[in-house]
């Protein structure tokens, strides 16, 4: 087991760790030393397998296997598969557990297919608008055309309902669509806009501790400055709002350089990282994969349609918005290409 590079953890009854090749060393970032004799739940911050279950399941004398978790160690979000299984280990009833970190390739198949999805839902949600804004103009028209034709004005009263109903279904239908064209672009720092973003959202939401820690290194980026403050904007106040139940609420925007990153399935050489963290309560794990979806909302009372603008306009600027998010923890994490 100390030359398999499958992480390989054995618990006793109590969930403690008795044993960990190299392998899990690596992956949860401690020794051998520092895992022996500590339960699993010291090591992992969270785990999107409810631990207890899996104990409860190999009392039966049953294994168990799970292609899709997710593990947060030392801060950090991963995807693994995890098989658990009984064992007699050193003469007494203990739990095998073997982990594997998803490889590269597949995380960035999977983030591909993800995005052909998204890009199949704005299709489908951009044709139904259209078809709705073709006979919503023809219903205000013949509303406008009635209302002088009629031979009582207090009947008037109708007609103005319809037509502020038909204004109001056109303006959801046009915030549907979003914006279809790249704006006017530009070389600008990106902690300028940062900086708008942060006094109106603490305007706004009383209360709420916004801390920045900025690369000062970061060089300009090319952007439209008003729909890059928008696609930002979107996500500080939606986790303002979903922060107002939270005590002791705080948000970090951090940003940093990084190198080699593949967006797209394009590898750059050089981008900028925007992470906006919060302490909220997280994100329904169900609803990470479709979040950024037209209508999809995991706040109370959102329309839905606040991150897939801010997903639409990121992508007009050719970078990638993606989320991970814990009990306790959620960062969104923006990157934009650095083209000199």
């Amino acid at each position: 087991m100390d030359n398999l590079i499958t992480a390989i953890l054995v618990l006793d009854n109590d969930l403690v760790v008795t044993y960990a090749n190299p392998a899990a060393e690596q992956l949860l970032c401690l020794s051998a030393r520092r895992l022996r004799e500590h339960p699993l739940s010291d090591v992992i911050q969270h785990c999107s397998i409810d631990l207890e279950q899996v104990k409860e399941t190999l009392a039966n004398g049953q294994g168990l296997t799970d292609s899709d978790v997710t593990l947060v160690v030392d801060g950090h979000q991963r995807k693994v598969e995890l098989s658990a299984s009984p064992l007699m280990w050193q003469r007494s009833p203990s739990m095998l557990l073997e982990i594997k970190a998803i490889g590269h390739q597949q995380q960035i198949s999977k983030e591909l297919q993800q995005q052909a999805q998204q890009q199949a839902a704005k299709e489908l949600v951009r044709g139904l608008a259209h078809e709705i804004k073709n006979p919503l103009g023809g219903l205000r028209g013949a509303a406008q055309l009635l209302e002088k034709m009629l031979p009582d004005p207090s009947l008037g009263e109708y007609t103005r309902i319809i037509i502020e109903q038909a204004d109001r279904l056109r303006n959801l239908v046009d915030r549907l669509l979003g914006p279809q064209r790249p704006g006017h672009r530009q070389q600008e720092n990106i902690h300028v806009v940062l900086e708008k973003v942060r006094q109106l959202v603490e305007l706004d939401n009383n209360g709420v501790d916004i801390q920045r820690d900025y690369d000062p290194s970061l060089p300009d980026i090319e952007m439209d400055p008003e729909q890059m403050e928008q696609a930002v904007l979107n996500v500080v106040s939606n986790a303002a709002q979903i922060l107002a139940q939270t005590p002791n609420p705080e948000i970090t925007v951090r940003t940093r350089t990084e190198h080699q990153v593949v967006i797209g399935g394009k590898r750059h050489r050089l981008a900028a990282r925007i992470d906006i963290s919060d302490n909220g309560p997280g994100i329904d794990p169900e609803l990470q994969d479709t979040l950024f979806y037209p209508m999809v909302s995991g706040r109370p009372g959102g329309t839905g349609l606040g991150l897939s603008i801010t997903r639409n306009l990121i992508d007009q600027h050719k970078g990638k918005i993606y989320v991970n998010s814990w009990p306790g923890h959620t960062t969104f994490t923006i990157l934009l290409p650095i083209r000199r």
